[in-house]
């Protein structure tokens, strides 16, 4: 019986697929390429290096084609939309909100936007590499990255971007996707030991998801900033 059960175990270890750069990122792509709607919570890390840290969370909604909605709950109201042509950024305590053109944006939120259109993570990365525990190249399992504490099970994309570019402190974007190739965690590494993380939970497709959800409409009172002709004017 013993023998029976080893050699059981070895056929199933040999069915196993061994996961590489390709299949993590194809299952990720497909996993959202034909999601009409999504729906996420998330709960956002930023630390600016120095010492300096914040923590927000709240409810991230998708919808064809690109456009998305973040609603941050904690610690403050916040509102970051996309709309296909423009993104918002507005503070209700602040009584203003920032406009700037979805193609002059910097925001690297602007990019998950991904989720909802044509899921191609090669237009978004020059260079691509499967890391932590999965990689088979033991340069790619360095200290900094075992850091990540990646569950058993999950597995890591790590994205050079293609509009970045420097030897010294590579701009780096990390993917983290479950089993069910679902996306649980990004993370942005700026230089100067900056990083940006988002972690979602709780994923719903294809729910119904009202159109108004993403356009803004500027209360009453509220002042909106261009950031193209606030550009301008700092030149």
């Amino acid at each position: 019986m013993i023998r029976g059960a080893l050699a059981t175990m070895l056929l199933l270890v040999a069915a196993t697929p061994a996961r590489d750069v390709n299949s993590v990122r194809r299952a990720l792509e497909a996993r959202y390429q034909h999601a009409r709607t999504l729906r996420a919570s998330f709960f956002e890390r930023y630390t600016d290096g120095n010492g300096g840290a914040l923590a927000e969370s709240g409810t991230v909604y998708f919808s064809r084609p690109g456009r998305m909605r973040w609603e941050y709950e904690s610690p403050e109201q916040k509102l970051f939309i996309v709309d296909g042509t423009n993104v918002w950024f507005y503070i209700p305590a602040d009584h203003t909100a920032s406009r700037a053109k979805l193609k002059d944006s910097s925001d690297w939120r602007t990019p998950l936007a991904l989720l909802t259109g044509k899921a191609d993570l090669s237009k978004l990365c020059r260079s691509i590499q499967l890391v932590g525990p999965d990689a088979s190249n033991a340069a790619e399992k360095g200290t900094e990255l075992e850091e990540l504490a990646v569950p058993p099970g999950n597995s890591v994309l790590l994205c050079l971007p293609r509009d970045v570019s420097g030897t010294d402190a590579p701009f780096q974007v990390l993917f983290e996707t479950d089993p069910d190739a679902q996306l649980v965690r990004v993370l942005i590494r700026e230089p100067g030991h900056v990083e940006t993380e988002f972690r979602f939970g709780n994923w719903e497709e294809n729910g119904l998801i009202p159109e108004i959800k993403f356009h803004f409409q500027p209360p009453p009172g509220v002042a909106i900033v261009d950031e193209e002709s606030l550009a301008g004017e700092i030149r």
